[in-house]
């Protein structure tokens, strides 16, 4: 029999926040892939754990995975564990669970400790409707990319962060988005934790003055759709009537139609539209 692959949310901080099917998962299976043997160790032995540990990362994460595999096939329980949090959530368990699927391979999930939902829930941000961008890209035109596409996203947002580049990422947050509502978590479900309730201005302040310390989570407002309405009512307001029409008629909408919707855009009606077309100034 084959078999199955075993992701197992780890603490982020508490051990206490481990769960009990997670530990008798942990000693159960065959082996256990690791993003970092030399992290795990500290938890196995925690908890006096002694089943073996092979390294799964970003940098061997296809190769091995398809070694995994290979394993799996041959009927090897295996355990996938991250440095902290869930496995798969921006980190490269992705790829295993992609080439068991592939493969015809059983994968549960075994629910546990996440720091971006934790994050979520102490940020008194909205919590209804989210977003989670992880790490932003080192690429520069691919983050500047992912910037602008934040810039007009309505969800709160939900941004990891190193301390080391902590205070870059605030400031260019805050020049492509503005100054917004946000909740910085730090150092969640430990000794120090903080939940920070500011903005994006004032915390580019702050770490100006201090060097940031502690794995971060940026908690974002989104955009409000009003501040998206204005903005939309502006930049109709800098066309003429006539590039107007073209916008829609060039979708491919037709003349009346195009004419009823650069009215309600202009808050004007449909006949001073009509008007103006035909030569009458409004």
């Amino acid at each position: 029999m084959e078999g199955k692959l075993y992701l197992c949310a780890t603490p982020i901080g508490n051990l206490e926040d481990i769960t009990l099917r997670v530990l008798n998962t942990l000693k159960e299976v065959d082996l256990i892939a690791a993003e970092d043997t030399r992290h795990s160790i500290k938890l196995l032995n925690h908890f006096h754990i002694d089943t073996p540990m092979t390294s799964y990362h970003e940098f061997n994460k296809i190769e091995k995975a398809r070694y995994l595999v290979e394993q799996l096939k041959q009927g090897v329980n295996v355990a996938l564990v991250t440095d902290a949090g869930t496995p798969g959530i921006s980190d490269p368990g992705e790829e295993l669970v992609k080439q068991c699927y592939e493969s015809g391979i059983s994968v549960t999930s075994l629910p546990g400790p996440a720091a971006c939902v934790t994050a979520l829930t102490l940020s008194g941000l909205s919590t209804r409707r989210f977003c989670f961008e992880a790490f932003l890209p080192a690429d520069k035109k691919e983050r500047q990319w992912i910037l602008e596409e934040l810039r007009e996203e309505t969800r709160t947002i939900i941004i990891y962060e190193a301390p080391h580049r902590l205070r870059k990422t605030l400031s260019e947050l805050l020049s492509a988005l503005g100054d917004r509502n946000m909740t910085l978590c730090r150092e969640l479900t430990k000794k120090y934790e903080e939940a920070w309730q500011t903005t994006l201005e004032q915390a580019v302040s702050r770490y100006e003055e201090e060097e940031p310390k502690g794995e971060c989570v940026i908690v974002l407002e989104g955009r409000s759709r009003e501040s998206k309405l204005e903005e939309l009512a502006r930049s109709w307001q800098e066309m003429t009537i006539e590039e107007h029409m073209a916008y829609y008629e060039k979708q491919g909408v037709l003349n009346k139609e195009a004419m009823r919707m650069v009215a309600k855009d202009r808050g004007i009606s449909r006949r001073d539209v009509y008007q103006y077309l035909n030569g009458n100034e409004l």
